[in-house]
């Protein structure tokens, strides 16, 4: 399955310069949010792949503009063609916002999925805007990661943890992709491609 996953900044390879031949090959499309909803609706006219989405940090628009023909997974999980994806958007709580969250608050919001994980037996792919807490993250309070992430990870091993949030054209010689426990943790800014 290739999956395209995107955050943060809009690509002008599928923006401005457009054509359906692009997205062919891509069986579903991941949103890491802070991207405007008026692209995310374009994306998602012109392919057959779902596009499903968190919320970014600077998404309040989305409560009166939300992105028309794709799926917001906040808080649950999304089956697609066997593929179990885990929405959890939002940055860590550094200012008044819809989507901030303070690590505490965080947590709560993962132990109220404890029945819908033990339905799925665990999910496949963590979908996050904000990335963990030290891998990835940036040093000052904004950008810094959850922690609660990592148990998250840990117990139930997933292929794939996608984030945005940290902009990797901020910090050039930051590597899109880690390594925690036996997730690969990638870094969605702007476009990534990823093959599961």
């Amino acid at each position: 399955m290739n999956i395209l996953t995107l955050s943060d900044t809009e690509s002008p390879y599928l923006w401005n310069m457009h054509q359906p031949i692009h997205l062919r090959h891509v069986d579903l499309i991941l949103s890491c949010g802070d991207l405007d909803p008026d692209y995310l609706s374009f994306i998602a006219t012109y392919n057959h792949a779902p596009v499903l989405y968190v919320h970014g940090n600077h998404d309040d628009r989305y409560s009166t503009h939300p992105p028309e023909g794709c799926f917001c997974i906040e808080d649950q999980i999304y089956c697609h063609l066997g593929v179990r994806i885990l929405g959890l958007g939002g940055s860590i709580r550094y200012r008044q916002g819809e989507n901030q969250y303070t690590e505490t608050e965080m947590c709560r919001r993962i132990q109220r999925l404890w029945f819908s994980l033990r339905c799925n037996k665990g999910f496949d792919i963590l979908l996050t805007h904000a990335p963990a807490f030290g891998v990835g993250d940036g040093a000052d309070l904004p950008h810094r990661g959850f922690q609660c992430f990592h148990h998250l990870l840990k117990q139930y091993e997933p292929a794939y943890m996608v984030h945005g949030h940290t902009h990797l054209n901020c910090a050039p010689l930051m590597p899109r992709k880690h390594q925690l426990y036996n997730t690969c943790v990638v870094n969605a800014y702007e476009q990534f491609l990823l093959t599961l």
